[in-house]
């Protein structure tokens, strides 16, 4: 608890002190905090978008206006949750304004709002083969089509909770919702992808070692040839 305590007060250290150098003008600084947080913020919004150029798109947006805005960061969140908060209002902004989802309250109007760009997400294992990366790239598409079927405030609890590894706390402040309601909407959400997955195992499962077609074909033709020979020798004629 108290190495928790420490680093959570060397965080808030380097955050303000990275702020303050934006503040002041230091684009170089500006550049780092954005290649610190790409991945986490483009989760975020890809959770609610659910497209990876509208993903991008908001993050640039929203990296603009906490630009604007880090003059007024005082510091009563941590960084991280402060930009996923803009992000999170920017996505959600983005989706009112093309009608694609039935968007939720997941946060109150007066957060803050706004963030940007993207860094490029997870390159695969450098050492394994060419078939488990192909393997472990269709198992992380399939995982992505089935979260971006979640209800919008299950698949956003479960991005920050899951694969961003927010605590409870850090969840419910970023989505401005009571703890409880976080760990419902995380339970929820893991539920329907169980059901979800094992739904596609078990369509995949009838497809497994598949026979037909030319397999198929080639057995029977094989057997009928070998009774053919069969049927010769046992008429004392050659087989042909």
């Amino acid at each position: 608890m108290k190495d928790n305590r420490a680093r959570n007060a060397e965080a808030t250290e380097a955050d303000a002190a990275l702020v303050a150098r934006i503040v002041a003008g230091d684009r170089g600084a500006f550049q780092q905090l954005m290649r610190l947080h790409n991945m986490a913020l483009f989760r975020a919004a890809r959770a609610i978008v659910r497209d990876d150029a509208d993903a991008e798109d908001v993050l640039q947006e929203a990296y603009i206006s906490a630009y604007r805005h880090l003059a007024g960061f005082r510091g009563d969140a941590r960084l991280s949750t402060w930009l996923t908060r803009i992000v999170i209002n920017q996505a959600l902004a983005r989706l009112r304004a093309r009608r694609r989802d039935n968007v939720v309250a997941l946060i109150d109007d007066r957060a803050p709002g706004a963030a940007e760009a993207m860094e490029q997400a997870m390159d695969e294992d450098p050492g394994a083969s060419p078939e488990a990366g192909a393997m472990r790239a269709e198992l992380r598409r399939l995982l992505e089509k089935k979260i971006d079927a979640l209800p919008l405030a299950f698949r956003t609890a479960f991005i920050l909770r899951e694969v961003e590894e927010m605590t409870i706390e850090e969840a419910a402040e970023c989505l401005a919702v009571p703890e409880a309601t976080v760990r419902t909407r995380v339970f929820r959400a893991r539920a329907l992808l169980r059901a979800s997955l094992a739904e596609e195992m078990d369509m995949a499962t009838a497809d497994v070692f598949s026979f037909a077609g030319a397999r198929c074909d080639r057995i029977v033709a094989g057997v009928l040839e070998r009774l053919r020979v069969l049927d010769a020798s046992a008429e004392g004629a050659p087989p042909t």
